[in-house]
Order: structure tokens, then C-alpha cells, then sequence
């Protein structure tokens, strides 16, 4: 029997600290889909955003197939940091400059609702996911002292203002310092607010997914690679599914929980793409408060924690974001991160789990949730700008409300189809000729020779005169190649050192060492460019 890749359990090469305490191997396994289906509703993704829209229209009766490309919670769900937070990645203040006062109580008010609803489902289900309530704290980048702290202090408390006004409690504490911050570091002041959650996001998806295969409305297919969704007919619209292997779905409705759509451009010109970085860091139980913490930095450091064994627990720490494709350095970012918390926190052990995973940004700092544009039975979830969980967890209650009928107070928030305002203007502009100065790898090579790869790596071979191809050589010196063209828009992809994966800098499609597709928004793999190719890539998807 083949050798299963792990590209169907996760999109990266390393492995994410919730496989801890929840390992792949307790993950449920479904059927392929191997016969046309008609159902009421057709979820396409089985991360937060999948699962809690099917549960949100299972509870209400509604009929629900879930299609999975590789198998249950293998993308970037499975790879966060685990934060449920109202607390926008932008600021507040940044966001009432973008969608005024009234969409910014509405984005409070989405967020909390999705930060309470978590933990109802759990008490209600009975999950253990270590749901529990904490506070929040930002804190400078700075250094009493030190220039730039003066002008943060001075941003925390017009921040603070604002939360307030927005429905979140919040305050400036001069001298705030987080408990167990025993380091020489002297950060100390920062806004504090409460109302924040953390949970362990691979047990609740996990748990939801378990009550949802007890009831005789719901059905999921992993392994089944949807190639296309459309809308069919004139008054009486049908949504038609056409998966990799041929088969189709058809349904009244269908949801893109995906991270990103499977299509070409329209909302995916409207966001920017990037790589964010974790490490989890032994600390003995009770040594640190337990909080969600956060500094100024542009990209921002971000920790909290998750339970490691009867002695310690886990304390994760990210940030050092970069756009997909365009670095690859991700070992002197882990070192960065590493030397961050110990010169903060003196009791940090070993650092056990390094893994990345993948942000959208949107233009206006505000996800995309609706029907997509132009369609109106064809609904996205994407754009989640750091909040992609507490953001998928609303898109359950909102799409369900938009499937059926009913009236949403958020839906003009995260509508699809609204029209960023004059301001983003030059900032997209701006964005999308750096996203095209990425087609400047048509002209470069990563390697002279295949001959300069070692086992286990990988690089673009480009010969001025021919296609540039992907080549991969595994562990044991065997060559693979395949088409380096990603299947979206043509942009030439990446070797990623870090997760052994091909990036493309272009829109942020990504694909497994064996070109299997990982992340949209291109819908399928890599093409094999010769025999080798071809077997691993055909090996990985049926084992």
C-alpha cells in the first residue's frame, strides 16, 4: 500500500502544536464521492468555516453535503494560533477611518457573537477544546524609553477610546506588565480588554464534525476535488458542482468555505496573501498569565497558550508575516521568534512545534462573507485578516441567515460585492503592480543544474527556451518534476524551503512537494512534467 502524504493531513511539511494532544490519526475518515448528488445545500471546505456553516444549516433542517479536497481539517484551520478574539488585526481606529463607526460596532458585535457561540457549542456538545474567556493586552514594540514608545502610549489610548465606544471594555494602564514577564525587556504599559477567548481549534472543529455525522441531514465526502461550481438556469437558479474525478453536485445552494474562492479574480484582487510564523515553547503551568497578548510591531508579535502535558504547558508565539512566495528565510524568522519570548519569559524550555501557516488581507480590513459576486446562490468566506477563526464561526450564523431568507444585521459589513472605497484606490493599485512585477520569475532560475539539489529539496529550473519546471528530489534521490506554471494565472511558483512546498508569489496558491493541490485560489494540482512526476503525484492523491 502506498504511503499516505502528509500534504492530506495538512498544508505544510511541519507539523502544528494542536496535533499535540489531538493527533492525525483520531481524525475521522470518510468516503470519496463516486456518484452524482443532488442535495439542499453543498459546503465546499472542512475547516471552522465549513463545519460551522453545515452545522448552522443542519440545525435548521436544512440538507447538507460537505466536499473535501485531501481529508477532514487538513488546511489552514488545523494551523492557526488559535485565538478568538474581537480585536481587529488593523485597530479600530484604522477601521472606523475605513467603514465608519457603524461598521466597526458591527464587526464588534460579529466578533463577540462568534466568541460566545463557540463556547455554547462546546458546553451544548459536550467538547472539551480548553474553551475559556481571557483578557486581551497590547503593548508596545518599544521599550520604555526608548523612541517610539511616547507615540504608541499615545495610539493605545485614542485605541482605547475607541474600543470603549464600540462596545469592547477596554483601558490604558500605565505600567501594565503581563505576569510572569520576568525578562529585562521593559515593555510595560498597554491597553487591556476583555472578553477574549482561546480554545483548542482542531478538538472543536472535530467535535462539531462528530454531532454533524449523527444526523441523517448531513453527508461528507473527503478526497473529491470540486473543479468547478456555477449557477445554472434563469428564474429558478440551481448551483452545479463538477468535481476532479467528473461527478457532479447539484444543490439550491453552495457555500466556498475554502479560505480563499476557487476563481480567478474579482474578490482575490482585492487581497493581499501571506506566510505567518508559530513556534510553541515549554513553560512550566502556572508561570505565565494566561491572555492573549500582542504587540505594535508591523507584523505584529502574537502569544497564547494551549495545554502540553501534567507539568507544562504550550506558550505559542507568532508573527514575522511575509507575502507568499516572495521570502524564504523561515528559519531566521522561528530564531527570531525563539529569542523574542526567552529574552521576555526566562522560563521557556524547548521549543517543540515550528510551523507556518497563511493570512488574507483585504483592502478595507474587513473579510469578504456572502453571496459572491455576481451570483446570488454561490456564497464565499474569505479575507479573514488574522480572525479567520472567530470570522468562520460568523460566516456559519450569516450564511445560514442569507441561505434561507433571513435578514442579517452584518451582511452590508462583509458583503462581497461592495465597492472599496476611493482611498484604497492607490494602496490596490499599488499592490497589483507588485503582484505582476512577480511574473519577473519567467526570466530567473533557482538552479543551473538538477545535479545542485540535495535529497529532500527542490527548485525551478528555467532554460530559457522551454517551460520552467518544478523539480523535486525525495529523500532518497529520486527526481520528480513537474509543470512550475501555477494552474491559476500562470505565475511561476516557489520552492519552499521551510514547508517543502511551491508557492506561487503571484496569488498565494500553494502545492505539496508532490504538486498536490493545497491552497486556492487555484482549484487543482501541479501538472506533472514527466513520468516520476506523474506516479508521486498520482501515489499522493490515492493513498
Amino acid at each position: 500500500m502506498a504511503s499516505k502524504s502528509h500534504f492530506l493531513d495538512t498544508s505544510g511539511e511541519n507539523d502544528p502544536v494542536w496535533i499535540h494532544t489531538e493527533p492525525y490519526s483520531k481524525r475521522p475518515q470518510f468516503q470519496k464521492l463516486t456518484d452524482n448528488l443532488t442535495t439542499d445545500a453543498c459546503v465546499i471546505g472542512s475547516g471552522i468555516a465549513g463545519v460551522s456553516t453545515s452545522y448552522e444549516l443542519v440545525s435548521r433542517g436544512v440538507n447538507v453535503a460537505m466536499l473535501e479536497a485531501r481529508d477532514i481539517l487538513s488546511g489552514e484551520s488545523g494551523r492557526t494560533s488559535g485565538h478568538l478574539s474581537s480585536s481587529i488585526d488593523s485597530g479600530f481606529t484604522e477601521l472606523v477611518s475605513k467603514r465608519g463607526k457603524d461598521g466597526a460596532r458591527l464587526a464588534v458585535e460579529s466578533h463577540t457573537w462568534a466568541i460566545n457561540r463557540v463556547g455554547e457549542i462546546s458546553k451544548q456538545l459536550g467538547i472539551d477544546c480548553e474553551y475559556r474567556q481571557l483578557p486581551g493586552y497590547d503593548i508596545s514594540q518599544y521599550e520604555k524609553g526608548q523612541d517610539g514608545h511616547e507615540d504608541d502610549v499615545k495610539d493605545f489610548k485614542e485605541e482605547a477610546k475607541v474600543m470603549n465606544e464600540l462596545g469592547i471594555k477596554a483601558s490604558y494602564q500605565d505600567n501594565f506588565a503581563v505576569k510572569g514577564w520576568d525578562g529585562k525587556v521593559d515593555q510595560r504599559d498597554a491597553i487591556t480588554y476583555l472578553g477574549q477567548a482561546t480554545f483548542h481549534p482542531t478538538k472543536y472543529i472535530l467535535g462539531v464534525l462528530k454531532w454533524l455525522t449523527q444526523q441523517p441531514n448531513f453527508q461528507c465526502y473527503t478526497r473529491t476535488r470540486v473543479m468547478s461550481v456555477e449557477e445554472k438556469g434563469l428564474l429558478n437558479k440551481e448551483v452545479k458542482i463538477t468535481t476532479e474525478a467528473g461527478h457532479t453536485v447539484t444543490c439550491a445552494n453552495a457555500v466556498e468555505a475554502t479560505c480563499v474562492p476557487l476563481q480567478k479574480l474579482s474578490v482575490v484582487a482585492e487581497m493581499k496573501f501571506y506566510r505567518t510564523y508559530c513556534i510553541a515553547v515549554r513553560v512550566p503551568k502556572g508561570s505565565v498569565e494566561d491572555c492573549l497578548l500582542y504587540d505594535s510591531m508591523d507584523p505584529y508579535h502574537y502569544v497564547r497558550f494551549t495545554a502540553c502535558d501534567e507539568n507544562d504547558d504550550y506558550l505559542i508565539i507568532g508573527g514575522n508575516d511575509h507575502k507568499v512566495g516572495q521570502e524564504n528565510d523561515a528559519g531566521g524568522r522561528y530564531s527570531e521568534l525563539e529569542s523574542w519570548v526567552r529574552a521576555r519569559f526566562t522560563q521557556a524550555g524547548s521549543v517543540d512545534y515550528r510551523w507556518s501557516g497563511q493570512i488574507f488581507e483585504p483592502v478595507d480590513y474587513t473579510a469578504f462573507i456572502g453571496a459572491n459576486q455576481g451570483q446570488s446562490h454561490v456564497y464565499i468566506c474569505t479575507g479573514d485578516f488574522g480572525n479567520g477563526l472567530t470570522h468562520g464561526v460568523l460566516a456559519g450564523k450569516l450564511l445560514a441567515d442569507e441561505i434561507m431568507g433571513f435578514k442579517n444585521p452584518w451582511s452590508k459589513l462583509y458583503n462581497p460585492s461592495r465597492i472599496p472605497p476611493l482611498s484604497q484606490i492607490p494602496g490596490m493599485v499599488a499592490h497589483d503592480a507588485q503582484i505582476n512585477a512577480q511574473y519577473k520569475r519567467f526570466l530567473q532560475s533557482d538552479i543551473r543544474d538538477i545535479e545542485d539539489l540535495a535529497p529532500g529539496t527542490g527548485g525551478v529550473l528555467n532554460p530559457t527556451t522551454q517551460t520552467p519546471v518544478a523539480v523535486y528530489k525525495d529523500d532518497g534521490g529520486k527526481v520528480h518534476r513537474f509543470s512550475a506554471l501555477c494552474p491559476h494565472m500562470k505565475g511561476v511558483v516557489c520552492w519552499n524551503r521551510d514547508e517543502k512546498s511551491w508557492d506561487c508569489p503571484v496569488h498565494g496558491s500553494r502545492f505539496g512537494k508532490d504538486g498536490v493541490g493545497i491552497m486556492g485560489p487555484a482549484k487543482g494540482n501541479l501538472s506533472p512534467a514527466d513520468e516520476a512526476g506523474e506516479a508521486l503525484l498520482k501515489q499522493s492523491s490515492a493513498a
